[in-house]
C-alpha cells in the first residue's frame, strides 16, 4: 500500500468552539476618586451649618407674636392719612332738616360733653344717658358715655359703648379716629399694651392728628399710664 501522506488539520468554521478557549478578564471599575467621594456629604454638611448660622436665607416670613420679643411686637404708627378738622361741635350738626328728637339728643349730648370737659362725670353721665333715651341713634351720645365711663374707670362699660359708637360711626373718619384713640385709652387701662397699641395706630390712621394716640405712642413702652383725660 502506498504511504499516507499526514497534513496539519484545520480547525473546522462551522464547529463548535473549544471549551479550552481562554475568557478574556473584565477589568474592574476605576476607583471613584476621593474628592468625588466626600463631595456630596461635604456639600450637605455645608448646607446644615449655613442653615444654622444664617448665611443662606430662608423665605421671609410674618414673625409670630410668641417667636419676637416684646419691643418688636411694637406697632408702628400709619400717619399717611391728612390731618382732619376738628368736628366736635355737635351744635354745628343741627340743621333745618334735622329731626326734632336729633336735635335735642344734640343738644343734651353738648350740655354732658361741657361738664365732662368742667370736671364732672357724674352729672355728664346723667346728660347722656338721657340722650340715647332721647334719640337712641345718635352715635355722639354713645361715643360721650363711653368717654364718661373711662373718667369713672369703668373701662370695660366704655368698650362696650364704644362699640355702638363705632357701628355708627362708618363714615366719620374724624369720630372713628375718636373712638379707637379712647379704645386705646381703655386697653391701656386694663394693662393690654399690644391691644392699645393697635388702636392707636388706626386711629392715626384715619387722622394724624389725634393728639391722644399720637401722645401715647409717643410715650416710651412701659411707662406709667397716663391719668384719665
Amino acid at each position: 500500500m502506498p504511504p499516507q501522506t499526514y497534513r496539519t488539520p484545520v480547525p473546522s468554521s462551522t464547529g463548535a468552539p473549544s471549551t479550552a478557549k481562554i475568557p478574556q478578564a473584565v477589568p474592574a471599575p476605576a476607583p471613584e476618586p476621593e474628592a468625588a467621594k466626600r463631595s456630596l456629604p461635604q456639600e450637605a454638611k455645608i448646607r446644615e451649618q449655613d442653615l444654622k448660622t444664617g448665611s443662606i436665607v430662608p423665605p421671609v416670613t410674618k414673625p409670630s407674636v410668641k417667636d419676637t420679643s416684646p419691643g418688636e411686637n411694637r406697632i408702628a404708627p400709619d400717619l399717611s392719612a391728612p390731618a382732619l378738622r376738628d368736628d366736635s361741635s355737635l351744635l354745628g350738626k343741627i340743621t333745618p332738616g334735622t329731626s326734632p328728637q336729633r336735635a335735642a339728643s344734640l343738644r343734651l349730648t353738648e350740655e354732658g360733653r361741657k361738664l365732662l370737659d368742667a370736671g364732672d362725670p357724674n352729672r355728664a353721665l346723667a346728660r347722656f344717658e338721657k340722650t340715647i333715651v332721647i334719640d337712641s341713634t345718635n352715635p355722639y351720645g354713645y361715643f360721650y358715655l363711653a368717654k364718661t365711663h373711662y373718667r369713672l374707670g369703668r373701662y370695660k362699660e366704655s368698650l362696650a359703648f364704644l362699640d355702638v359708637a363705632e357701628s355708627r360711626l362708618s363714615g366719620e373718619p374724624f369720630w372713628l379716629a375718636e373712638v379707637y384713640a379712647l379704645r386705646g385709652e381703655n386697653f391701656r387701662a386694663l394693662g393690654m399694651t399690644e391691644k392699645a397699641e393697635a388702636a392707636y395706630s388706626q386711629a392715626l390712621g384715619l387722622n394724624s392728628g389725634n393728639r391722644t394716640a399720637a401722645d401715647a405712642l409717643s410715650r416710651a413702652p412701659g411707662e406709667a399710664q397716663a391719668a384719665p383725660r
